[in-house]
């Protein structure tokens, strides 16, 4: 019997997993890399408290998320940027989501999570896409090496997260770069642990904001000039 019949069994009980639309709301929720209550994913997902529990249970013994309790609060996580990728390869593989006709407050929330979000720990959307193409069209990524962050880019990244995201940076023992395939734009952007650092500082600096609870982010004033600066990407022309 080969491998992969072997393990068919395995396959089958982590899809089932995600055969679920309140489980794969979780963990498309928990794509924004914070830790939520149940209580939380259960309001998101309209659904009682009793039964997120027992979908988060589910979620949690298979892998896909763990618990983190502080005093007598539980929260979840996705287990790692393993499940994350795991999670946006899917989610970029289904077909678009249909907008409900005079939905506005839908459409104004879909259209801002393709401008600008988080996937897991770094940067997705219109806005991760464009940033992975500077990168790449200013020689700090080569695409064509494996998505590899060149001598260039190392130095870049030095200078632009600064010495404590340098240290960090050099002590992770994560891929350095590789290619997530963003959900709304079917092109790859920036994931790994350079993404992630990139993320971070954004946020650090406020170059990026949250909107509202959810993945959703606004670059800034500052975040444009300094993307331009950065990169000579000019966010007004897109």
């Amino acid at each position: 019997m080969t491998r992969s019949v072997d393990g068919a069994p395995q396959l089958a009980s982590l899809a089932s997993l995600l055969a679920d639309g309140t489980r794969a709301a979780f963990c498309l929720a928990l794509l924004d890399g914070r830790a939520w209550t149940a209580g939380e994913l259960a309001r998101l997902a309209r659904v009682a408290p009793s039964t997120a529990t027992g979908h988060l249970a589910r979620l949690v013994t298979g892998g896909l998320l763990v618990e983190q309790r502080q005093g007598r609060h539980r929260y979840v996580r996705l287990a790692g940027p393993h499940v994350a990728q795991l999670i946006e390869d899917l989610a970029a593989q289904a077909p678009p989501v249909p907008i409900p006709a005079g939905s506005l407050r839908a459409a104004a929330t879909s259209a801002a999570m393709a401008r600008a979000r988080t996937c897991y720990d770094h940067l997705a959307g219109r806005l991760g896409v464009l940033v992975t193409d500077a990168m790449t069209r200013t020689g700090l990524l080569d695409q064509d090496a494996g998505f590899a962050v060149t001598g260039a880019g190392m130095a870049w990244l030095r200078t632009t997260i600064g010495p404590a995201g340098a240290t960090a940076l050099a002590a992770t023992r994560r891929p350095l770069a590789r290619p997530c395939l963003d959900w709304t734009e079917r092109r790859p952007h920036l994931a790994g642990a350079a993404g992630a650092a990139l993320c971070r500082h954004a946020l650090d600096r406020r170059w990026v904001e949250r909107i509202g609870s959810q993945r959703a982010l606004r670059v800034t004033d500052s975040g444009r000039r300094a993307l331009r600066e950065l990169l000579d990407l000019d966010l007004a022309a897109e």
